[in-house]
Protein backbone atom coordinates (compact mmCIF):
# COMPACT_ATOMS: atom_id res chain seq x y z
CA UNK A 1 0.00 0.00 0.00
CA UNK A 2 2.86 2.36 0.87
CA UNK A 3 4.27 1.77 -2.61
CA UNK A 4 1.03 3.03 -4.22
CA UNK A 5 0.92 6.05 -1.96
CA UNK A 6 4.42 6.93 -3.13
CA UNK A 7 3.29 6.64 -6.80
CA UNK A 8 0.24 8.83 -6.19
CA UNK A 9 2.33 11.43 -4.40
CA UNK A 10 4.87 11.43 -7.23
CA UNK A 11 2.16 11.85 -9.85
CA UNK A 12 0.59 14.69 -7.91
CA UNK A 13 3.95 16.45 -7.64
CA UNK A 14 4.53 16.04 -11.38
CA UNK A 15 1.16 17.57 -12.15
CA UNK A 16 1.90 20.50 -9.85
CA UNK A 17 5.28 20.97 -11.52
CA UNK A 18 3.89 20.85 -15.04
CA UNK A 19 1.08 23.21 -14.19
CA UNK A 20 3.66 25.78 -13.14
CA UNK A 21 5.69 25.53 -16.40
CA UNK A 22 5.56 28.42 -18.85
CA UNK A 23 4.97 25.99 -21.75
CA UNK A 24 1.36 25.55 -20.67
CA UNK A 25 -0.93 27.81 -22.66
CA UNK A 26 -2.77 30.38 -20.54
CA UNK A 27 -6.55 30.40 -20.63
CA UNK A 28 -7.88 33.62 -22.13
CA UNK A 29 -11.17 34.87 -20.83
CA UNK A 30 -11.38 38.34 -22.36
CA UNK A 31 -13.94 39.28 -25.02
CA UNK A 32 -13.19 40.69 -28.46
CA UNK A 33 -14.21 44.26 -29.05
CA UNK A 34 -17.55 44.63 -30.80
CA UNK A 35 -17.27 46.00 -34.38
CA UNK A 36 -17.70 49.71 -34.70
CA UNK A 37 -21.24 50.76 -35.45
CA UNK A 38 -21.66 51.92 -39.04
CA UNK A 39 -22.12 55.68 -39.27
CA UNK A 40 -23.06 56.87 -42.76
CA UNK A 41 -21.73 60.14 -44.11
CA UNK A 42 -24.63 62.59 -44.28
CA UNK A 43 -23.00 65.96 -44.86
CA UNK A 44 -21.83 65.51 -48.49
CA UNK A 45 -24.03 67.12 -51.13
CA UNK A 46 -23.63 65.97 -54.76
CA UNK A 47 -23.49 68.78 -57.32
CA UNK A 48 -23.45 66.73 -60.55
CA UNK A 49 -25.32 63.67 -61.79
CA UNK A 50 -23.67 60.64 -63.36
CA UNK A 51 -24.89 61.42 -66.87
CA UNK A 52 -23.43 64.93 -66.80
CA UNK A 53 -20.10 63.64 -65.50
CA UNK A 54 -19.86 60.77 -68.01
CA UNK A 55 -20.78 63.14 -70.86
CA UNK A 56 -17.50 64.99 -70.34
CA UNK A 57 -15.79 62.07 -72.06
CA UNK A 58 -15.93 61.78 -75.85
CA UNK A 59 -15.66 58.21 -77.21
CA UNK A 60 -12.40 57.84 -79.07
CA UNK A 61 -11.01 60.92 -77.37
CA UNK A 62 -8.43 61.35 -74.66
CA UNK A 63 -8.89 60.63 -70.95
CA UNK A 64 -10.37 63.57 -69.03
CA UNK A 65 -8.62 64.65 -65.84
CA UNK A 66 -11.12 66.21 -63.43
CA UNK A 67 -9.80 69.44 -61.93
CA UNK A 68 -12.96 70.94 -60.44
CA UNK A 69 -14.87 69.97 -57.30
CA UNK A 70 -17.33 67.55 -58.87
CA UNK A 71 -19.29 65.33 -56.49
CA UNK A 72 -21.62 62.58 -57.66
CA UNK A 73 -23.70 60.10 -55.72
CA UNK A 74 -25.27 56.79 -56.64
CA UNK A 75 -26.56 53.55 -55.22
CA UNK A 76 -24.42 50.44 -55.39
CA UNK A 77 -25.63 47.88 -57.94
CA UNK A 78 -22.60 45.57 -58.03
CA UNK A 79 -21.23 42.82 -55.81
CA UNK A 80 -17.93 41.01 -56.16
CA UNK A 81 -19.01 38.17 -53.88
CA UNK A 82 -19.17 35.66 -56.76
CA UNK A 83 -15.92 36.80 -58.39
CA UNK A 84 -17.57 37.89 -61.64
CA UNK A 85 -16.75 41.56 -60.95
CA UNK A 86 -13.16 42.45 -60.14
CA UNK A 87 -11.79 45.55 -58.41
CA UNK A 88 -14.63 47.80 -59.56
CA UNK A 89 -17.74 49.30 -58.05
CA UNK A 90 -20.81 50.08 -60.17
CA UNK A 91 -23.18 52.81 -59.01
CA UNK A 92 -26.22 54.38 -60.62
CA UNK A 93 -28.52 57.33 -60.11
CA UNK A 94 -31.67 58.35 -61.95
CA UNK A 95 -29.61 59.43 -65.00
CA UNK A 96 -27.40 56.38 -65.58
CA UNK A 97 -24.55 54.29 -64.22
CA UNK A 98 -20.77 54.36 -64.07
CA UNK A 99 -17.91 52.03 -63.18
CA UNK A 100 -15.60 53.24 -60.38
CA UNK A 101 -12.19 51.52 -60.46
CA UNK A 102 -11.36 51.19 -56.78
CA UNK A 103 -8.75 48.48 -57.16
CA UNK A 104 -10.07 46.84 -53.99
CA UNK A 105 -11.35 43.28 -53.59
CA UNK A 106 -14.09 41.82 -51.35
CA UNK A 107 -15.92 45.13 -51.64
CA UNK A 108 -19.27 43.50 -50.96
CA UNK A 109 -18.25 43.62 -47.29
CA UNK A 110 -17.89 47.42 -47.33
CA UNK A 111 -20.28 48.59 -50.02
CA UNK A 112 -23.66 46.91 -49.80
CA UNK A 113 -26.02 46.61 -52.74
CA UNK A 114 -28.46 49.49 -52.51
CA UNK A 115 -26.19 51.61 -50.34
CA UNK A 116 -25.67 55.25 -51.32
CA UNK A 117 -22.07 56.28 -51.96
CA UNK A 118 -20.60 59.68 -52.71
CA UNK A 119 -17.62 60.18 -55.01
CA UNK A 120 -15.47 63.30 -54.88
CA UNK A 121 -14.13 63.30 -58.42
CA UNK A 122 -11.48 66.01 -58.27
CA UNK A 123 -8.12 64.39 -59.07
CA UNK A 124 -9.69 61.38 -60.77
CA UNK A 125 -9.74 60.58 -64.49
CA UNK A 126 -12.59 59.67 -66.84
CA UNK A 127 -11.83 57.19 -69.57
CA UNK A 128 -13.39 54.42 -71.61
CA UNK A 129 -12.59 50.72 -71.72
CA UNK A 130 -13.41 48.76 -74.84
CA UNK A 131 -13.65 51.50 -77.47
CA UNK A 132 -12.78 50.41 -80.99
CA UNK A 133 -12.58 52.49 -84.14
CA UNK A 134 -13.94 51.46 -87.52
CA UNK A 135 -17.07 49.92 -88.98
CA UNK A 136 -16.84 46.85 -86.75
CA UNK A 137 -16.23 48.76 -83.54
CA UNK A 138 -17.91 51.33 -81.38
CA UNK A 139 -18.37 52.48 -77.80
CA UNK A 140 -17.08 50.93 -74.61
CA UNK A 141 -17.81 51.51 -70.91
CA UNK A 142 -17.02 54.84 -69.24
CA UNK A 143 -14.85 54.38 -66.14
CA UNK A 144 -13.80 56.64 -63.30
CA UNK A 145 -10.37 55.97 -61.84
CA UNK A 146 -6.81 57.22 -61.68
CA UNK A 147 -4.65 58.34 -64.57
CA UNK A 148 -2.76 55.38 -66.05
CA UNK A 149 0.95 56.28 -66.09
CA UNK A 150 1.72 53.48 -68.56
CA UNK A 151 -0.71 54.79 -71.16
CA UNK A 152 -1.91 51.25 -71.87
CA UNK A 153 -5.40 52.03 -70.60
CA UNK A 154 -7.29 55.28 -70.25
CA UNK A 155 -7.74 54.81 -66.51
CA UNK A 156 -6.12 52.74 -63.79
CA UNK A 157 -7.19 51.53 -60.36
CA UNK A 158 -7.05 53.68 -57.22
CA UNK A 159 -5.60 50.64 -55.37
CA UNK A 160 -4.42 52.30 -52.16
CA UNK A 161 -6.92 52.48 -49.32
CA UNK A 162 -5.87 56.05 -48.57
CA UNK A 163 -6.76 57.11 -52.13
CA UNK A 164 -10.08 55.27 -52.05
CA UNK A 165 -10.98 56.89 -48.73
CA UNK A 166 -10.10 60.30 -50.13
CA UNK A 167 -12.63 59.97 -52.95
CA UNK A 168 -15.35 57.47 -51.96
CA UNK A 169 -17.62 57.94 -48.97
CA UNK A 170 -20.25 55.55 -47.66
CA UNK A 171 -23.73 56.96 -47.27
CA UNK A 172 -26.94 55.46 -45.90
CA UNK A 173 -27.84 51.82 -46.41
CA UNK A 174 -30.93 51.09 -48.43
CA UNK A 175 -32.81 48.32 -50.23
CA UNK A 176 -31.31 46.78 -53.34
CA UNK A 177 -31.93 48.67 -56.57
CA UNK A 178 -34.82 47.21 -58.54
CA UNK A 179 -33.75 46.31 -62.10
CA UNK A 180 -35.58 47.87 -65.05
CA UNK A 181 -36.86 45.43 -67.67
CA UNK A 182 -35.96 46.69 -71.14
CA UNK A 183 -36.76 45.49 -74.65
CA UNK A 184 -34.47 44.79 -77.59
CA UNK A 185 -35.29 48.20 -79.07
CA UNK A 186 -33.99 49.86 -75.90
CA UNK A 187 -30.57 48.20 -76.06
CA UNK A 188 -27.72 50.61 -76.89
CA UNK A 189 -26.49 50.91 -80.47
CA UNK A 190 -22.85 50.58 -81.47
CA UNK A 191 -22.00 54.24 -80.88
CA UNK A 192 -24.32 54.75 -77.90
CA UNK A 193 -23.30 56.74 -74.85
CA UNK A 194 -25.03 57.45 -71.57
CA UNK A 195 -26.45 60.57 -73.26
CA UNK A 196 -28.32 58.47 -75.83
CA UNK A 197 -28.99 55.35 -73.74
CA UNK A 198 -29.61 55.83 -70.01
CA UNK A 199 -29.44 52.07 -69.36
CA UNK A 200 -25.68 51.79 -69.94
CA UNK A 201 -23.99 50.91 -66.66
CA UNK A 202 -27.26 50.20 -64.86
CA UNK A 203 -29.06 47.18 -63.45
CA UNK A 204 -31.52 45.75 -65.98
CA UNK A 205 -33.47 42.61 -66.83
CA UNK A 206 -33.51 41.17 -70.34
CA UNK A 207 -36.13 38.61 -71.33
CA UNK A 208 -36.31 35.74 -73.81
CA UNK A 209 -32.67 35.40 -74.80
CA UNK A 210 -31.92 32.44 -77.06
CA UNK A 211 -28.46 30.90 -77.44
CA UNK A 212 -26.67 32.02 -80.59
CA UNK A 213 -24.08 29.17 -80.84
CA UNK A 214 -21.00 31.35 -80.47
CA UNK A 215 -18.44 32.25 -77.81
CA UNK A 216 -15.52 34.59 -77.38
CA UNK A 217 -12.40 33.99 -75.28
CA UNK A 218 -8.90 35.42 -75.61
CA UNK A 219 -5.97 33.17 -74.65
CA UNK A 220 -2.26 33.95 -74.55
CA UNK A 221 0.63 31.69 -75.42
CA UNK A 222 2.69 33.39 -72.71
CA UNK A 223 1.04 35.54 -70.04
CA UNK A 224 4.39 37.26 -69.37
CA UNK A 225 4.72 38.49 -72.95
CA UNK A 226 3.01 41.44 -74.65
CA UNK A 227 -0.74 40.81 -74.52
CA UNK A 228 -1.26 42.81 -77.71
CA UNK A 229 1.40 40.98 -79.73
CA UNK A 230 -0.38 39.07 -82.50
CA UNK A 231 1.85 35.99 -82.28
CA UNK A 232 0.99 35.70 -78.58
CA UNK A 233 -2.80 35.61 -79.02
CA UNK A 234 -5.41 32.92 -79.60
CA UNK A 235 -9.01 33.95 -80.25
CA UNK A 236 -11.64 31.33 -79.49
CA UNK A 237 -14.41 33.04 -81.42
CA UNK A 238 -17.09 33.02 -84.13
CA UNK A 239 -18.62 29.67 -83.15
CA UNK A 240 -19.09 27.55 -80.04
CA UNK A 241 -15.78 25.62 -80.24
CA UNK A 242 -17.07 22.99 -77.81
CA UNK A 243 -17.21 25.42 -74.88
CA UNK A 244 -20.23 24.42 -72.79
CA UNK A 245 -19.30 26.05 -69.46
CA UNK A 246 -19.96 29.67 -68.52
CA UNK A 247 -16.22 30.36 -68.32
CA UNK A 248 -12.98 28.42 -67.88
CA UNK A 249 -10.85 27.88 -64.81
CA UNK A 250 -7.23 26.90 -65.44
CA UNK A 251 -8.20 23.24 -65.18
CA UNK A 252 -11.17 23.56 -67.52
CA UNK A 253 -9.17 25.54 -70.08
CA UNK A 254 -6.54 22.80 -70.01
CA UNK A 255 -9.23 20.17 -70.46
CA UNK A 256 -10.66 21.91 -73.53
CA UNK A 257 -7.19 22.43 -75.00
CA UNK A 258 -6.06 18.82 -74.56
CA UNK A 259 -9.29 17.53 -76.08
CA UNK A 260 -8.10 18.86 -79.44
CA UNK A 261 -11.38 20.71 -80.09
CA UNK A 262 -9.43 23.93 -80.72
CA UNK A 263 -6.74 22.45 -82.99
CA UNK A 264 -7.88 24.30 -86.12
CA UNK A 265 -7.94 27.74 -84.48
CA UNK A 266 -5.35 30.03 -86.04
CA UNK A 267 -2.89 31.92 -83.85
CA UNK A 268 -2.78 35.70 -84.28
CA UNK A 269 -4.98 38.72 -84.74
CA UNK A 270 -7.52 39.06 -87.54
CA UNK A 271 -5.60 39.70 -90.76
CA UNK A 272 -2.38 38.40 -89.21
CA UNK A 273 -2.80 34.64 -88.95
CA UNK A 274 0.84 33.90 -89.75
CA UNK A 275 1.82 31.83 -86.74
CA UNK A 276 0.22 28.45 -87.38
CA UNK A 277 -2.65 26.82 -85.55
CA UNK A 278 -3.27 25.56 -82.04
CA UNK A 279 -2.83 22.02 -83.36
CA UNK A 280 0.71 22.87 -84.48
CA UNK A 281 1.58 23.30 -80.80
CA UNK A 282 0.42 19.81 -79.80
CA UNK A 283 3.95 18.37 -79.50
CA UNK A 284 3.81 15.39 -77.17
CA UNK A 285 0.11 15.95 -76.67
CA UNK A 286 0.45 18.52 -73.87
CA UNK A 287 0.62 21.59 -76.15
CA UNK A 288 3.93 23.00 -74.89
CA UNK A 289 4.18 26.66 -75.76
CA UNK A 290 0.54 27.38 -74.93
CA UNK A 291 0.10 28.54 -71.36
CA UNK A 292 -2.80 27.06 -69.43
CA UNK A 293 -4.64 29.75 -67.52
CA UNK A 294 -8.15 30.73 -66.48
CA UNK A 295 -10.10 32.59 -69.14
CA UNK A 296 -13.25 34.67 -69.20
CA UNK A 297 -15.83 33.65 -71.78
CA UNK A 298 -18.57 35.62 -73.50
CA UNK A 299 -21.49 33.50 -74.64
CA UNK A 300 -23.60 35.06 -77.38
CA UNK A 301 -27.39 35.19 -77.11
CA UNK A 302 -30.02 36.72 -79.38
CA UNK A 303 -32.69 39.04 -78.04
CA UNK A 304 -34.96 39.50 -81.01
CA UNK A 305 -32.50 40.54 -83.72
CA UNK A 306 -29.96 41.97 -81.26
CA UNK A 307 -26.93 40.09 -79.95
CA UNK A 308 -26.02 40.17 -76.25
CA UNK A 309 -22.73 38.87 -74.85
CA UNK A 310 -23.08 37.34 -71.38
CA UNK A 311 -19.59 37.46 -69.92
CA UNK A 312 -18.38 35.25 -67.05
CA UNK A 313 -14.99 35.29 -65.36
CA UNK A 314 -12.77 32.24 -65.29
CA UNK A 315 -12.05 33.11 -61.66
CA UNK A 316 -15.72 33.32 -60.71
CA UNK A 317 -17.34 30.70 -58.53
CA UNK A 318 -19.61 29.37 -61.29
CA UNK A 319 -17.08 29.58 -64.14
CA UNK A 320 -16.91 25.82 -64.70
CA UNK A 321 -20.64 25.20 -64.36
CA UNK A 322 -22.17 23.55 -67.40
CA UNK A 323 -24.77 25.54 -69.29
CA UNK A 324 -27.91 23.35 -69.39
CA UNK A 325 -28.32 21.45 -72.66
CA UNK A 326 -31.78 22.85 -73.36
CA UNK A 327 -30.29 26.36 -73.35
CA UNK A 328 -27.35 25.40 -75.57
CA UNK A 329 -29.58 23.71 -78.15
CA UNK A 330 -31.93 26.70 -78.24
CA UNK A 331 -35.03 24.82 -77.10
CA UNK A 332 -35.48 27.13 -74.08
CA UNK A 333 -34.90 30.82 -73.60
CA UNK A 334 -33.66 32.62 -70.51
CA UNK A 335 -34.25 35.87 -68.63
CA UNK A 336 -31.19 37.54 -67.12
CA UNK A 337 -30.63 40.31 -64.59
CA UNK A 338 -27.31 42.12 -64.35
CA UNK A 339 -25.31 45.18 -65.36
CA UNK A 340 -25.60 46.37 -68.96
CA UNK A 341 -22.25 47.50 -70.37
CA UNK A 342 -20.62 48.11 -73.74
CA UNK A 343 -17.51 46.68 -75.38
CA UNK A 344 -16.34 47.63 -78.87
CA UNK A 345 -19.83 48.67 -79.86
CA UNK A 346 -21.45 45.44 -78.67
CA UNK A 347 -23.83 44.89 -75.77
CA UNK A 348 -22.02 43.10 -72.96
CA UNK A 349 -23.87 41.81 -69.93
CA UNK A 350 -22.34 41.17 -66.51
CA UNK A 351 -24.07 38.81 -64.08
CA UNK A 352 -23.74 39.21 -60.32
CA UNK A 353 -24.87 35.69 -59.42
CA UNK A 354 -25.78 32.64 -61.51
CA UNK A 355 -29.20 32.62 -59.87
CA UNK A 356 -29.91 35.79 -61.87
CA UNK A 357 -30.25 33.58 -64.96
CA UNK A 358 -33.73 32.06 -65.08
CA UNK A 359 -35.69 29.90 -67.48
CA UNK A 360 -38.11 32.23 -69.21
CA UNK A 361 -41.12 29.94 -69.05
CA UNK A 362 -40.85 28.98 -65.37
CA UNK A 363 -38.76 31.70 -63.76
CA UNK A 364 -36.69 28.93 -62.17
CA UNK A 365 -33.00 29.80 -61.60
CA UNK A 366 -30.88 27.58 -63.82
CA UNK A 367 -28.36 26.91 -61.06
CA UNK A 368 -31.04 24.71 -59.49
CA UNK A 369 -30.49 22.33 -62.40
CA UNK A 370 -26.79 21.80 -61.66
Amino acid sequence: MGKYIKYIAAAFAAVCFLSSCEEWEPVYTFKYDAPEEFSPVLDIVPNTDIKTLASRYTPGGSPVYIEDDVIISGRVISSDRSGNIYKSLYIQDETGGIEVKTGRTSMYNDYKEGQTVYVKCKGLTLGMYGYKEGNYGGSGMVQLGMEDPTGEYETSYMDLEAIVNEHIFKGPLGPKVEPVTITASQLPGTSATISTCPYIGTLVTLKELRYNNAVFALLYLDMNQNHKDSKNRIFVADKQWGVTTWAMSKGKMTEYLLSGVWDSIQIGNSGDYNYGTVGDKKGDGTYPGIEKQAASVSHYFKMGTRVVQIRSSGYGKWGDYQIPADILNGSRTIDVTGILTMYQGSVQFTLLELEDVKYHDTGEPIDKQI
